[in-house]
Order: structure tokens, then C-alpha cells, then sequence
């Protein structure tokens, strides 16, 4: 596997990767490896809605939107 050093990093930035890869349970170096790979991953994918796109996509067709019900339903009654 490949070696990543990162110099001049500044100090707040450290401190804050630090905490999150404490809060999440992980070393400081698996905690950057993890962003980098989920950033990695969905900049080359194209997010969210292509990878829906692409899973569902056969079973909704082309056309996702969807016309909104402009009817109005009874009015609540509170005793």
C-alpha cells in the first residue's frame, strides 16, 4: 500500500481530526483514510441521486418527478 505524509497542516484542523477520529473509535490515521475514501468515492460516482439513479432507475423509468396532490382533506377538529 501507498504512504501519504501530510506537511504544514495547521494545528485546529489536527485537533478537529483528532476529535472526530476519537469520537468515532478510530485511530487519527484510520480516520483520515476514511475521509479520504468516502471523498474519493463520491466524487467519482456522482453522489447520492446518480447511485439511486443507477439502482432503481429500471423500475422508476426516466421521469422521477412527481405531481403534488393540490386537493385539501378535512379540516382537524379538536374537542
Amino acid at each position: 500500500m501507498a504512504k501519504l505524509t501530510i506537511n504544514n497542516l495547521p494545528d485546529e484542523l489536527h485537533d478537529r481530526l483528532r476529535a472526530q477520529a476519537r469520537s468515532n473509535k478510530r485511530s487519527l490515521e484510520d480516520e483520515v483514510r476514511s475521509i479520504l475514501t468516502q471523498s474519493a468515492i463520491a466524487s467519482s460516482d456522482g453522489g447520492f441521486g446518480v447511485r439511486i439513479r443507477k439502482r432503481y432507475g429500471a423500475y422508476l423509468g426516466n421521469d422521477l418527478s412527481v405531481e403534488r396532490d393540490q386537493t385539501t382533506g378535512p379540516s382537524g377538529v379538536f374537542d
